[in-house]
Formats: structure tokens, C-alpha cells, sequence
């Protein structure tokens, strides 16, 4: 038999603070209750539940309980009517059930009592914190707090872990020294959350500012400074600036530096040479003018203190090298003089003005150079000259440029700055026609400015350059003439007009003449350049174009002449008929007729498409041959000729056939055409009868030459035997006489 034992809440009468602004479903108090039934069986299974609610005002729902652990919270409605002036607490009867959702079960219930507080989570104020602080750590800093019994606190946010602290009482501590140089802010942020985990509000924010402590010394940007000083700077001259920084808080007198020259050496007169700004660091040449002579080097130690320089601050210093160095008094010069003459003057005959007069004194002149126009860009013109008396090589460092006469920029000068001269090129092609004479004016300047001497007219130079005139070819208005005409263009039309130009001054007279006229179809007016047709034109031969080179030559000594093109674009005319293309001599048909069996035919029209293709094929209007044969057209140039019957005799046959072009007018031609019918065998061979072959002999023919051949044969015979009795009858002669000389 089960034992039922009945549960109990821990306590009769629970209390809990409710802070306004708390959200909604954020549990701020638990009730607790106890079944010592087995807890593993229903009979422990504990519910909670809220039945009334005093005031019932200004909702009866303002509240809500977990069913499982008790924790009570604001309803949303609640939430948003919460207002301390209408209840400031609230009392609530809470029953508690064991055996579940089961309707049957042990009851019990609990009074809670509900003080509604005004919220005391509101954002500390900003703390200053001294850094390097000799104090105990961990160190309270501020404080913050949530009206709540069940609250925890933790903080977040850009702090290494550990530096700061909240405990359960909202104190904020900060557990170790900081260094305001590390980091100047902290922004912490300050949470607080129910038993559950439950933020009741919104985090806080709270600023920490580090406050400064001159704990560092002002550092300059570099340990030793070098300048280069020349020896006649003047006095008060800003020589360079010293630059020191601290990284204390820059708001604060920590980082206010003053610069100050301890030691100068050498000391070449009473008190130093060089001031130095307290405040900005800017060294100045305080003495009379540097001399190289006196000291080549000065060597300044500088310091800088924080605190404006007072006493307690700290400090460093730094080296400044100062070298004094020469500085270039000579200015280059061109080493001779002599007068600059008038082009087309006698030599050496001097300007007549007065300022050309006293240039003449003292300009060194190049030339004249005489150059022909066609002179080839890219020319050496001359080599110019100056000479520096400095010392030191990098102040005998000259450059040279052109002043004048070159505005068109038809020279080029290339300076050798180390060896003192320069060289003067043709940069752009001449003209006689536009420009006869240059004169150059070329100054030479130091690379270093020059000081204590101003740079007068003995660095400068002028060059002389003459252009000499040079027959130049013609230009024709057009380098290549084109032109469109039938070819049925009546004779002596004037196709165009050839013109050219002579670019130089004395324009001699110029002829014309074509070249390359293979056809012999054109003439061109020597002296107005009028081209002109002289014999009818033919497309056919020429393809569409007809290119011919025109020539314009002038007078000149030695002359020199100028080509262009013609281009004749010919425009076809129906001047052709079609005719056919092939040798049909071979070609038969067989009879009976058989299948398939044509002779296929190709014709051809010289003349452009429009006037040629597509040719039509036709049978003369004949009705012999319209019975006898049939004609089909293939495609725009060929058609199949075959028999229109079963049965032709074997013969030859003239077969008329009319080809026309598609041209307007059109042209048209009527071909007879020999087609041979014959038998023929099984694989369609033509059985037809062979005539005698051209050439072959004849039977008489045959028989003549056989008896000429025996003839000839029988003459020879004859000969044989005839010499053959002679020679043995004189056998026997010799014979019988010698029989003589032997007898007694």
C-alpha cells in the first residue's frame, strides 16, 4: 500500500523587492517547497501555481510563476503597467501540488509579499584612475546596484582579463596598476542577471579614464642629426629641425617640450654660433657668415626637457653635425669671341645695330653651318664648349640650353655635363621654303647655382645655321585617283584631272605623263594633266579595275618626279554572248535509248554577273528537234542534253541550241551542236563504225609500195650476179696462162 506523505513550502510568507524596469519573464524571486515522497514517483512531482493577486489593480495578471521551479516574474502586461504610483507591493497566494498535472494530489499554499522599488541600476559616473597607483589591489573604483535579493553581476568588454572586478555586492574594483601608455580608456560593461541567468535590464556602460603621470621623458626622432651648410649662408637662416616627442598625455604640461643648445663645438667666437627655437626646435645661424676656411664642422649638443623645461621634468639630448661646406663662385664660360655675322653678308662683317653691335664683343659664334634641306634627321651639327674654374668637380657640372631661334624645335642639344660640352643635333626636318637661316642662342649654366657672381653674357653662345636650298619632288593632291565609268565610255572622254604642286620657291613648270598603260587605252594632257580615253574599254580584260601610275616631273636640274596611281573601276556593259565551253566530239548517245543517258553541257559569259549567269538553254523552234530531244537545266551555267524519242537512227546530228544571258538587253547565240546516236553494247560502248583513219594507205597505195620494195630488191640481185660471173672469168685467165709458163 502507497504512503502518501504531504509536502510543505519552505517558508509561510515569502518576500522579494521588484525593481521597475525589470523585463519581462526575468524571474526576481523563487518560492520553494518540499515532498519527501520518492522523489523518482509522481507523488514528488511538485507544481506551482498562482491563485490570487492584491491589489488586482491595474491588471489581475500582472505576474507569473514557473510551474516547475517557482521562479516568479512579470507577465508582458505586466510589465507594461508596473507603475509604483498606483501599488507599491503586491501580495500573491501561491499553491503548491504534488502528483503533477493529476487533479488528485496534497495542496498547499504560501503568502508572497512584493515590494515594487524604483530602479537603482543607473550608470556610474565616469572614473579617473591615476596610473602606476601605489596602492593594495584589487582597489574599489565604483560602485553599482539592482534591487533584487537574487542578482549576480559580471562585467565584459576591451580589458585584459583579470585587470578589473565586480563582486556580489556591485562593488568594481581594478586588481593591478595600469600605464596610461598602454591604454588611455576603458569602457567596461556592467551586467546583472537573475538566478537563471536572466538579464533583469539593459548592461550598463562605464568609462575609465588612465591619468597621466610624467613617467616619460621626451625622445627625439634620431640620436644624431647632419646637415650640409653652405659657407656664405646668410645669418638668421633656418638651418634644420630638431624633433622631439613624449608620450605622456598629450592635454597635459607632461609632454610640453623646451629645446635647448648645451655645448657648441668648435667655439670660434664668444657665445655660440647657432640659436635654437625653445619651443619649435628650429636651429638658425645666429653668428656672421660660415667660413669653410675658419671650420669645416660643428658638433651641437641639443637638449630636450618636459614640463616646459622646469625643474622635476625629465629630459634627453641629441648630436647635430654640422658641415660646412664650399660652395661653386665661377660660372662656365665660352672660351673665345668673335663677331656674329649677317647671313649673305661677306665674312666677318658685323650686325649694324647697336645691341648687335655690343653683342659681338663678347658672343663666342658657331659657324655658319650651311645644311641642305634634305639633310637627314638625326645629324651631328656642331660641338659647343665652356669652361668652369671651380674646383670641385661636381661645380664645373654644366648644362646647356638653347634660348632662342629654336622655337620650332628643329635642333636638339645634348649636354655632357662632367666634361663641359654639348652637342647640337638636327631634330626635325628642314625647310628652305618656310625658314632660310637659324640663329641659336645657347646659354651654359652650372648645375649648383652660382653665388656671389651673376651669370653674365660670357655664358652664352650663339650658333650660326644656314639651310641651303634643294630641289624637292612634286606632291600630288592625291596619292592614289580613283574613278568609275562604263565600258561603253565614248572615246576622248576626260576621265580627271591630275595636280600636283612643287614645294620649292621657284616653281618651274611640270609635265605629266602615265605609266604602266598596258592597253594602251588612256593619254594624259602634258601640261594640264587631263587623263583621257583613247580607245574603247573592255572589262573582260582587266578584271573590273584598271591601275595605271601617274607621273608629275618637274623642270628642275637635276629634275625630280612624283608617282600616284590611277584606279580605273569599270563598270560592265553587255557586249557578250554565251558560248559553250568543252569539246563534245566524244560524246553519243546511245539508241534505244536507255536510262539516264545524257550529254552534259557547260556555257560560259564573259561578262560580270548582272549581264552573264544565270544563262537560259532552249531548243531552236524547230518541231523535228522538239520532238527528237529534251533539254534540262542543272544550274546557272550548265544542262543536260538528251533524246526526247526511244529510237534515232545511228547517224550524226545537228542539234541547234539557243543560249541566252540574263543581261538587259540580253544577248543571246544559236549553237548547233553535233551529237552522235549508235549502237551501242551491253556495258553501252558505241558499236559505230570506224572510218578510215587520217593517214592510214590505201590498198593501191599498199601495192606500190610492196612492188617498188621487190623491185628494188631484184636491181640489187642483178648487180650481185653480174659482178660475180666478172670476177670468175678472170679467175680463169690467171689460170690458163699460168699453165703456159709451166709447159717446156
Amino acid at each position: 500500500m502507497k504512503t502518501i506523505t504531504c509536502q510543505s513550502f519552505l517558508e509561510d510568507t515569502f518576500s522579494g523587492i521588484l525593481s521597475k524596469g525589470t523585463k519581462p519573464g526575468t524571474s526576481f524571486m523563487h518560492v520553494n517547497a518540499i515532498d519527501l515522497d520518492d522523489p523518482s514517483t509522481p507523488n514528488a512531482d511538485l507544481q506551482y501555481k498562482i491563485l490570487t493577486q492584491l491589489p488586482s489593480q491595474p491588471s489581475e495578471n500582472m505576474f507569473q510563476i514557473d510551474s516547475r521551479t517557482g521562479a516568479i516574474s512579470l507577465s508582458a502586461e505586466g510589465s507594461s503597467l508596473l507603475d509604483s504610483s498606483q501599488a507599491s507591493s503586491y501580495k500573491l497566494a501561491v499553491q503548491v501540488k504534488d502528483l503533477g498535472n493529476q487533479s488528485l494530489g496534497y495542496r498547499t499554499l504560501a503568502n508572497v509579499e512584493i515590494a515594487v522599488v524604483e530602479s537603482t541600476w543607473i550608470t556610474p559616473s565616469p572614473v579617473l584612475l591615476q596610473e602606476h597607483l601605489n596602492v593594495t589591489y584589487p582597489k574599489i573604483i565604483t560602485k553599482v546596484s539592482w534591487n533584487s535579493r537574487e542578482v549576480r553581476y559580471y562585467l565584459k568588454e576591451n580589458f585584459p582579463q583579470g585587470l578589473f572586478s565586480i563582486d556580489l555586492e556591485g562593488n568594481i574594483y581594478v586588481t593591478q596598476e595600469v600605464d596610461r601608455e598602454s591604454q588611455a580608456e576603458y569602457e567596461l560593461q556592467i551586467f546583472a542577471e537573475n538566478k537563471d541567468g536572466m538579464l533583469y535590464d539593459n548592461p550598463l556602460q562605464l568609462l575609465v579614464t588612465v591619468m597621466d603621470e610624467n613617467d616619460n621623458g621626451p625622445v627625439f626622432s634620431q640620436e644624431i642629426y647632419r646637415v650640409e651648410l653652405e659657407e656664405n649662408t646668410a645669418k638668421g637662416s633656418e638651418i634644420l629641425t630638431v624633433k622631439a616627442e613624449d608620450a605622456d598625455d598629450p592635454k597635459t604640461s607632461n609632454v610640453k617640450i623646451a629645446y635647448e643648445i648645451l655645448s657648441q663645438v668648435p667655439q670660434v667666437s664668444e657665445g655660440f654660433s647657432f640659436h635654437i627655437g625653445k619651443d619649435t626646435g628650429v636651429i638658425r645661424l645666429q653668428g656672421s657668415e660660415l667660413k669653410n676656411s675658419t671650420a669645416k664642422h660643428y658638433h651641437l649638443l641639443v637638449l630636450a626637457a618636459d614640463l616646459a623645461g622646469m625643474e622635476g621634468g625629465l629630459s634627453s639630448t641629441c648630436t647635430v653635425l654640422i658641415d660646412v661646406v664650399d660652395v661653386t663662385d665661377s660660372p662656365p664660360v665660352f672660351s673665345q669671341t668673335k663677331p656674329l655675322r649677317r647671313a649673305g653678308s661677306s665674312r666677318g662683317a658685323p650686325f649694324h645695330s647697336e645691341s648687335q653691335y655690343c653683342k659681338q664683343q663678347i658672343f663666342k659664334t658657331y659657324g655658319p653651318f650651311s645644311l641642305p634641306e634634305d639633310m637627314e634627321v638625326g645629324t651631328l651639327i656642331t660641338t659647343i664648349t665652356a669652361t668652369d674654374e671651380d674646383k670641385e668637380m661636381k661645380f664645373k657640372f654644366t648644362q646647356f640650353s638653347v634660348e632662342s631661334g629654336n622655337e620650332d624645335e628643329t635642333f636638339k642639344i645634348l649636354s655632357n655635363p662632367q666634361n663641359g660640352t654639348a652637342t647640337i643635333w638636327l631634330d626635325k626636318e628642314l625647310d628652305y621654303e618656310t625658314v632660310q637661316e637659324y640663329i641659336l642662342i645657347v646659354s651654359a649654366r652650372n648645375d649648383e647655382e652660382v653665388v656671389g657672381k651673376e651669370q653674365d653674357a660670357s655664358s652664352t653662345a650663339t650658333v650660326h645655321v644656314l639651310v641651303k636650298d634643294v630641289n624637292e619632288a612634286p606632291v600630288l593632291t592625291q596619292r592614289r585617283y580613283e574613278v568609275t565609268i562604263p565600258e561603253s565610255v565614248e572615246l576622248r572622254t576626260v576621265l580627271l584631272t591630275v595636280q600636283a604642286t612643287d614645294p620649292d620657291i621657284y616653281t618651274p613648270s611640270l609635265s605629266y605623263s602615265l605609266r604602266n598603260d598596258t592597253m594602251n587605252w588612256l593619254s594624259i594632257d602634258e601640261h594640264s594633266g587631263e587623263v583621257r580615253v583613247m580607245r574603247a574599254l573592255d572589262r573582260e580584260r582587266v578584271q573590273d579595275v584598271y591601275t595605271v601610275q601617274v607621273i608629275a616631273q618637274d623642270r628642275g636640274s637635276p629634275s625630280v618626279l612624283v608617282t600616284g596611281e590611277i584606279a580605273i573601276h569599270i563598270l560592265d556593259v553587255n557586249d557578250n554572248s554565251p558560248f559553250l565551253a568543252g569539246d563534245y566530239s566524244k560524246s553519243y548517245l546511245c539508241t534505244p535509248q536507255r536510262e539516264k543517258q545524257s550529254i552534259t553541257i557547260s556555257a560560259f559569259d564573259s561578262d560580270a554577273a548582272g549581264n552573264s549567269i544565270p544563262l537560259s538553254f532552249a531548243l531552236a523552234d524547230n518541231p523535228m528537234l522538239q520532238r527528237n530531244w529534251r533539254i534540262n537545266v542543272i544550274n546557272d551555267t550548265h544542262a543536260q542534253l538528251s533524246m526526247g524519242i526511244s529510237w534515232l537512227e545511228p547517224k550524226v546530228y545537228p542539234v541547234t541550241i539557243i543560249l541566252k544571258d540574263s543581261g538587259t538587253p540580253s544577248k543571246a547565240q544559236h549553237i548547233q551542236l553535233s551529237v552522235t546516236i549508235c549502237l551501242c553494247t551491253m556495258e553501252g560502248e558505241c558499236m559505230q563504225e570506224v572510218g578510215r583513219m587520217e593517214g592510214k594507205p590505201t590498198v593501191i597505195s599498199a601495192v606500190s609500195i610492196i612492188v617498188g620494195t621487190l623491185g628494188t630488191i631484184g636491181f640489187f640481185v642483178l648487180i650481185i650476179i653480174v659482178h660475180l660471173t666478172l670476177l670468175g672469168a678472170n679467175k680463169k685467165k690467171k689460170r690458163k696462162s699460168c699453165d703456159n709458163l709451166q709447159s717446156p
